[in-house]
């Protein structure tokens, strides 16, 4: 509760979506005497307009608006989810325009005219709702480093395939895994039947890349006694025993035509036939598949029969590859040095800024599987306390993604120009070029200048740029991803405005 009343002890926004003037004056100077910070503005379409840009706590919501009804922004806010709780305040009293504007996703009703205690105290709860939510979300994030579904990672694209394992564990459908060798596919499918309500039931993977082609069958459907050289008793396969769970089948792509018909026999009759028999036997499969090629470019190509892939690609999941993480590659890395150093007895306790640039820099053709080779290697080979760039030895040589390497640039206090009512007031200037800010923006956005313009002093070098500012390089990744989606947002926004007008 502490920390509760911290945030609500700071200025916070509350926007006013009101087209009487006279009104959200009053409204303004009242909750401005409570201490609340305030923005004013008179139509729906300024409203949405504000809020896609964030920094918007609460929103006071006048229903009767000169271009659109409240109810209708009400439905906007929902539809696009964006984070703020909404108060309507309007002259229409009656209960079923209180139910309607509390179905559309208000948190609270008041009715013009509005006592000062009234408002205060409506939009005092209200903020105090909106920090609650926050502060359940910010628990609710996957701690930096720590397994989430078996995986390492918190970036957006995995924050999104988190999401798609929860949705997909509860259905019985078919879920059809891409991406790139070593992304940790079959992490993938384990993490799915764990959160599966098959998760006590067995879970079987068979590689059908790993097997000759003249054994896949009984390995699939089994086999009984004497139907083949070497087959000496009956042997059930990975598909019964799996009865009752889930069956993964990694590198589905590379088994031949002639299998996959029978595959596709087993999927709509439920039934297996083990190979050198009449008997067929009734099971309970979830099937799980996973490719490193592109299906649909294998079925283009006839290599993969069609039907067959419109009964496995029910569920579809996409594992983005390292290259694409972001600061992903920096908690795995020290994820795998904690996890290797301890079983080969070795003290590390991180890696340099120049480590941590190689890491960065590095595309990672064999992703995750790489990444761990890679760190075994350094342990084994190595001893810490620090990891140096010249340990990586098994990135040597190889090209980073774009670009060259950005010149070091020397860590100094960086010279900032503050504009404020004409009296500017500068640091001693190092080596770092001066920028320019304006008094008067929010805190959000003068954070966002002086990073970005360091991010540029930098050469682009994220691990410089947080060893300069004095941060994790994992927080200034997620600022990153965050802004791109604010960016994406206004621009959608503007699309819009430019459409409506």
């Amino acid at each position: 509760m502490d920390d509760l009343r911290r945030g609500r002890s700071k200025k916070v926004k509350v926007l006013i979506v009101e087209d009487a003037l006279p009104l959200a004056t009053v409204y303004g100077h009242q909750l401005s005497r409570a201490g609340l910070d305030t923005l004013h503005v008179e139509t729906g379409s300024e409203a949405l307009e504000r809020l896609r840009k964030g920094g918007i706590s609460v929103v006071l919501l006048d229903l009767q608006l000169p271009d659109m009804s409240g109810m209708d922004v009400l439905a906007a806010i929902r539809e696009e989810q964006l984070p703020v709780t909404v108060v309507v305040v309007t002259s229409s009293g009656s209960i079923k325009t209180a139910v309607d504007a509390m179905q559309a996703g208000a948190y609270d009703f008041i009715v013009k005219p509005v006592a000062e205690e009234r408002l205060v105290t409506t939009t005092r709860n209200a903020l105090e709702r909106e920090t609650l939510t926050e502060v359940v979300e910010e628990v609710r994030k996957p701690a930096a480093g720590k397994l989430q579904h078996g995986f390492v990672g918190s970036s957006l694209p995995m924050t999104a395939v988190y999401k798609m394992i929860e949705s997909v564990a509860r259905s019985n459908a078919s879920v059809f895994i891409t991406g790139e060798s070593g992304t940790g596919k079959e992490v993938c499918a384990e993490a799915i039947h764990r959160s599966s309500p098959r998760a006590k039931k067995p879970f079987v993977p068979l590689n059908c890349a790993a097997i000759p082609k003249d054994l896949i069958e009984s390995e699939i459907f089994g086999h009984i006694k004497g139907a083949f050289t070497g087959a000496t008793s009956d042997r059930d396969g990975a598909a019964a025993r799996a009865d009752g769970g889930t069956l993964f089948l990694d590198e589905i792509c590379e088994l031949e035509l002639g299998l996959q018909a029978k595959l596709l026999r087993f999927l709509q009759s439920g039934t297996v036939q083990k190979v050198g028999s009449d008997a067929l036997k009734k099971v309970d499969v979830r099937i799980v598949c996973a490719t490193n090629r592109d299906p649909l470019g294998e079925v283009e190509a006839g290599r993969f029969r069609e039907d067959l892939f419109y009964r496995l690609h029910v569920l579809p999941i996409g594992l983005p590859p390292l290259r694409s993480r972001g600061a992903d590659v920096l908690e795995l890395a020290k994820h795998f040095l904690t996890q290797f150093a301890g079983e080969e007895g070795k003290t590390f306790e991180g890696f340099s800024v120049e480590a941590e640039e190689a890491l960065l820099s590095h595309s990672w053709p064999g992703n995750v599987r790489e990444m761990q080779n890679t760190i075994r290697n350094l342990i084994v080979l190595n001893e810490g306390p620090f990891v140096e760039a010249d340990m990586l030895t098994t990135l040597q040589g190889r090209a980073p993604v774009s670009g060259t390497q950005a010149e070091t640039v020397p860590v100094q206090s960086a010279a900032v120009q503050i504009d404020a009512g004409g009296r500017e007031a500068a640091a001693a200037a190092g080596s770092w070029p001066a920028i320019t800010m304006t008094l008067g923006q929010p805190f959000e956005q003068l954070e966002r200048q002086i990073i970005e313009a360091t991010i540029d002093a930098c050469g682009g070098s994220l691990p410089k740029t947080a060893r300069t500012l004095q941060v994790s390089p994992s927080t200034l990744y997620r600022k990153k991803e965050i802004w791109a989606e604010q960016d994406e947002e206004a621009a959608q926004g503007d699309d819009l405005a430019s459409e409506s007008a």
